[in-house]
């Protein structure tokens, strides 16, 4: 086992309250997934006020977990701890399946592949989006997977990397109107444009881990963006299978980016989702530390349950979310 390809994940969000609250409901999706790019080895998930969190898996095998707090409160701390081993990635055989075969397979995709290929809140089918679209069709060589590359290059290249211009619930409509966004923005946007050509495609949250994380004396690294979750697409190219495009980054996802959760957009992953009973107002902190692993400590002590109570009249949301940058 390369020690070089296994990271130590934390992942803390500080929610603070100007007056007390309680009753409060949380849905997370923070523990790595486990498949054939990487292996979640061990997680810990701890809640101040304590809780004792249940886990199950969504529609989309994605692992939640659940907790509550009925106590009144000032603040809620959420913290999970990861090591997850990323495997090397290994190329597939593939042939080039060009765009006249991809509209000609559109029927038999959307039925296989119907959330890949749908608009969504968050990725709607703009007309706004085909001049990026044909930009994307002139530069490739008229294959499905040359389409997604160059899709991703088009949009790196035509929106600016900005933090604050957009907002957590911000759609592909509100970063086409300033051309620039966070890595939420750009994925949701690739996502739309690949949907509209009849590729399938869905969101990925997770964190991208710097060139210095190579070093085993680092003692922090961040993601792109900030200390902050990443996001990123992965789309189904028929006869060759699903890769990833990174297009804040402007390149494939490889194994510097660890996978936490996949859905059609950023709707079906927030990190931390939730309601509570009160009317305080309240604030938002988020820290992402990543670092080389150099050990096997850590064990998963979380059990399944069922899902947590429906939301009464009076509770609020908990309304600042984490944004994905």
């Amino acid at each position: 086992m390369n020690p070089m390809n296994r990271y130590r994940l934390a992942h803390v969000t500080q929610f603070s309250y100007d007056d007390t609250v309680s009753e409060s409901y949380n849905e997370l999706r923070l523990r790595p997934r486990h498949d054939e790019s990487q292996s979640c080895l061990s997680f810990r998930l701890t809640t101040s006020p304590a809780s004792t969190p249940a886990a199950h898996l969504d529609y989309f095998d994605n692992w939640v977990h659940q907790f509550h707090i009925m106590p009144e409160h000032r603040s809620l701390r959420v913290e999970s701890e990861a090591v997850v081993l990323v495997h090397p990635m290994i190329p597939r055989p593939a042939r080039d399946f060009s765009l006249a075969e991809l509209d000609q397979a559109r029927e038999s995709l959307m039925g296989d592949h119907y959330d890949w290929l749908s608009t969504t809140q968050y990725c709607p089918f703009l007309p706004a989006l085909n001049e990026l679209i044909l930009q994307s069709e002139q530069r490739s060589a008229g294959d499905a997977r040359g389409f997604a590359e160059a899709a991703a290059s088009v949009v790196h290249e035509s929106f600016k990397y900005k933090p604050g211009a957009t907002h957590v619930h911000s759609s592909v409509e509100d970063s086409l109107a300033t051309r620039s966004g966070v890595c939420q923005d750009f994925s949701h946007t690739l996502l739309s444009m690949l949907r509209m050509r009849g590729l399938p495609a869905r969101y990925v949250s997770g964190y991208l881990i710097t060139g210095d994380a190579l070093d085993p004396q680092a003692s922090m690294e961040k993601v792109i963006g900030g200390q902050a979750s990443h996001a990123w697409v992965q789309v189904y190219i028929p006869e060759t299978g699903w890769i990833g495009l990174d297009p804040t980054a402007g390149t494939f996802a490889e194994a510097r980016h660890i996978l936490i959760a996949r859905g059609r957009d950023y709707g079906d992953v927030p990190p931390v989702r939730g309601v509570y009973k009160g009317h305080a107002g309240q604030s938002l902190s988020v820290d992402v530390l990543v670092r080389p692993a150099l050990d096997n400590d850590g064990s998963e002590l979380l059990q399944e349950t069922a899902a947590a109570p429906p939301r009464r009249e009076d509770e609020q949301e908990q309304q600042q979310q984490q944004q994905q940058q």
